[in-house]
């Protein structure tokens, strides 16, 4: 079984791939690996859960193949939970990581509070259902960025149960414990019986 990732960012796709690897008898493509030309998704949803599903649903439709979407939000306790579903696009439509974290850290000078979180919904669509799992870490907008590792937001944010911020943290460790990896366990667990049972169809 062959599950198309909904997404050209290849730091996302790595993390994805690796946390769903034991999923057995699942094979994880990307768009690249397609090679069919698709139009981008325009993500003109106002929740997190919206966006996913639009990205999952048409990109299913454009191939046949079942897909898997995710989208990300920033949520800071002081902007009253923006950026939010508008995180990539913070200080713009062609803003860069490095632009989005200046303009948060800009946004957070004198803030009282410096509390956030990461959420991410994943959405899972194929010919016959559509799955949603979330995962959710929280934790604090350093007042610098730190470290070289990672992507987004992930030089200044500080999950509460670390020293370190993501960009500091080896890949390992951060899919043990963020967003994104506890959106796809979530999934993976949703996810499995369906697959066993495929393979118990196969079998008999």
């Amino acid at each position: 079984m062959n599950i198309l990732l909904a997404t050209n960012n290849q730091h996302k796709a790595e993390e994805i791939e690796a946390i769903l690897s034991d999923l057995k008898g699942v094979s994880i493509l990307t768009l690249s690996d397609h090679g069919q030309d698709i139009p981008e998704p325009v993500e003109d949803g106002t929740t997190l859960e919206a966006n996913a599903w639009i990205k999952a649903k048409e990109i299913h439709d454009a191939t046949g193949l079942p897909v898997l979407a995710d989208d990300t939000g920033l949520e800071v306790d002081a902007l009253d939970g923006a950026p939010g579903v508008y995180s990539a696009r913070y200080a713009g439509d062609d803003a860069t990581y490095n632009d989005n974290c200046n303009a948060l850290l800009d946004a957070m000078k004198g803030a009282a509070s410096r509390t956030a979180r990461f959420r991410t919904v994943i959405c899972y669509v194929d010919s016959f259902r559509t799955l949603f799992a979330e995962g959710e870490v929280k934790g604090v907008i350093t007042q610098e960025k730190r470290g070289e590792g990672g992507f987004g937001y992930d030089p200044i944010f500080r999950p509460e149960e670390s020293e370190k911020t993501f960009a500091e943290m080896s890949s390992e460790e951060k899919n043990q414990i963020s967003h994104r990896g506890r959106a796809l366990r979530n999934f993976h667990s949703t996810f499995a019986p369906y697959v066993s049972s495929a393979e118990e169809r196969e079998d008999a």
